[in-house]
């Protein structure tokens, strides 16, 4: 079973902009389906990217959304720097938070982290794989398309 859980900033982005699997995987996080952490940089890299220019956020619209995250996730302070994705060294915050949090599962559109499939005991999927597996320890049968979480929804726009 999936206990804990480290959501990357693409999949956070995803889910607030375009919906589907990410968008569920917040929802499961707000309702506390899973456990989710993030630390700082993540949450500085989300607000980031949500500002830039072609997603049409305003500042205001974008804290919102990082405040909210901010709320559904326990926030950790990763001690432990890793350097195991050269390629791309700004993934390793990922591996960081998910390290400092003990995460059972890290979730990612990323194709450096997507690769790597397991660091040290920490599975990676991709948001459609985790969501089925989440869905299928709720008890909502195979696949993703089970019941919807019930509770609040991030979308403060």
């Amino acid at each position: 079973m999936i206990s804990r859980v480290v959501l990357d900033s693409n999949v956070i982005i995803s889910g607030f902009l375009f919906g589907g699997p990410p968008a569920r995987l917040l929802e499961h996080a707000v309702t506390g389906t899973i456990n989710c952490f993030t630390s700082l940089a993540i949450l500085d890299e989300v607000r980031e990217v949500l500002q830039r220019p072609k997603f049409g956020l305003s500042p205001e619209q974008a804290f919102r959304l990082v405040e909210e995250l901010h709320d559904s996730c326990a926030l950790v302070k990763p001690i432990r720097q890793i350097r195991a994705i050269a390629a791309d060294p700004d993934d390793n915050m990922i591996l960081e938070c998910a390290s400092e949090a003990s995460a059972d599962l890290i979730v990612s559109g990323d194709s450096h982290l997507l690769d790597l499939g397991r660091w040290e005991h920490i599975r990676i999927m991709s948001p459609s794989n985790a969501l089925r597996e989440i869905m299928q320890g709720c008890g909502a049968g195979v696949g993703a398309h089970g019941s919807q979480p019930k509770g609040k929804v991030l979308n403060p726009l």
